[in-house]
């Protein structure tokens, strides 16, 4: 294997290892918010203003990590 095979091999690794990270964190920031949301809704809490602004940051997450695993696909 020459040594740009490897650089060329290296990055797509360092790229992989970026996008699965990115993944990690935004299933992990969703993992949080549901746990917030839960204990919003379990106590009753009419803070509907969070309860939007929690299932809108989900969606954008669950879109990003769409989008970054499309590229994995590539």
């Amino acid at each position: 294997m020459s040594s740009k095979e490897k650089d060329e091999l290296i990055d797509a690794q360092k790229q992989v290892i970026g996008i699965l990270f990115e993944v990690i964190k935004r299933l992990q920031a969703n993992n949080d918010l549901d746990e917030e949301y839960f204990q919003m809704i379990s106590k009753e809490q009419k803070n509907q203003v969070r309860i939007k602004a929690i299932q809108d940051e989900r969606t954008e997450n669950a879109k990003i990590v769409g989008r970054l695993l499309e590229q994995l696909e590539i």
